[in-house]
């Protein structure tokens, strides 16, 4: 079993890459939508905003309205294209957004603490969170009945009320909810880069006991929650995580086969 996680952003083919993934069988696909959901919010006058945390993790802010378009986005279009596809492609997929069934149940965050410059500032009204259990029972229902899921956040907090989450991290939970193998985060970097401007600076294996050294001292933006994802994985007994690329013409095949990307082992 395999747990695959799909980034939304711009220059990934969909449908070279689920014509390579469908080859394989027992897996669960997890899929983002950043790329697209930064368009329409613009469109929409809700320009995508970006802050980092005391910490170093970049997120996005999401009031309620940037929730209400993230839906759109991901629990509609980008969770209804990919089940379509897959769909003429034979597979009995079914689309679910961690909401549907509290697939994905966690705590809403009250406030974010941030760095503005100098600065540490205290947002409040964002509407995000973090997994704290997963409705593993649901999707091995689905699994059973041949069915193959396809998850997107939001998730859903204890109060009922929708979360944005990490799609990696997201994606991480399930892997250890259902025991899974492997865990493959790919998206559109070829994995852990030394130098973001150089795609030949590839890592290609991470030390486990050196993943926190690599995640606070290499890793920046998006690729420290990849990172930290691929830890709560581990940690969770998910044997492996391959961060890799999912622009290639076998993106899961080479993965999963050769070790495509940034390899971390338990």
């Amino acid at each position: 079993m395999f747990v695959v996680k799909v980034g939304g952003g711009a220059g990934i083919d969909y449908e070279v890459f689920l014509n390579d993934l469908v080859r394989h069988r027992d897996y669960l696909l997890v899929h983002g939508g950043s790329h697209e959901l930064n368009m329409l919010s613009t469109r929409l006058g809700v320009p995508p905003v970006f802050v980092t945390s005391v910490s170093g993790f970049t997120s996005r802010f999401t009031d309620r309205r940037t929730l209400e378009i993230f839906n759109m986005v991901y629990a509609g279009k980008q969770n209804k294209l990919l089940v379509e596809k897959l769909q003429a492609l034979g597979v009995n997929a079914i689309g679910l957004s961690g909401l549907d069934g509290r697939l994905l149940e966690g705590r809403r965050k009250r406030a974010l603490k941030i760095r503005r410059g100098d600065k540490k500032v205290v947002l409040r009204g964002d509407y995000s969170g973090t997994i704290e259990q997963v409705n593993a029972d649901l999707l091995r229902l689905l699994l059973n009945h041949g069915y193959t899921p396809v998850i997107c956040p939001p998730a859903i907090s204890h109060e009922g009320v929708a979360i944005n989450v990490d799609g990696d991290r997201c994606a991480a939970q399930i892997a250890v909810a259902l025991q899974a193998e492997t865990l493959l985060l790919l998206s559109n970097v070829p994995g852990l880069l030394r130098d973001l401007d150089d795609e030949t600076s590839l890592i290609r294996e991470i030390p486990r006991a050196e993943l926190d050294r690599f995640m606070e001292e290499v890793a920046q933006g998006r690729m420290k929650k990849k990172l930290l994802g691929a830890k709560e994985a581990l940690d969770g007994n998910v044997a492996r995580v391959i961060i890799g690329d999912a622009r290639g013409p076998a993106p899961v095949t080479g993965a999963l086969c050769s070790g495509t990307g940034t390899v971390i082992e338990r």
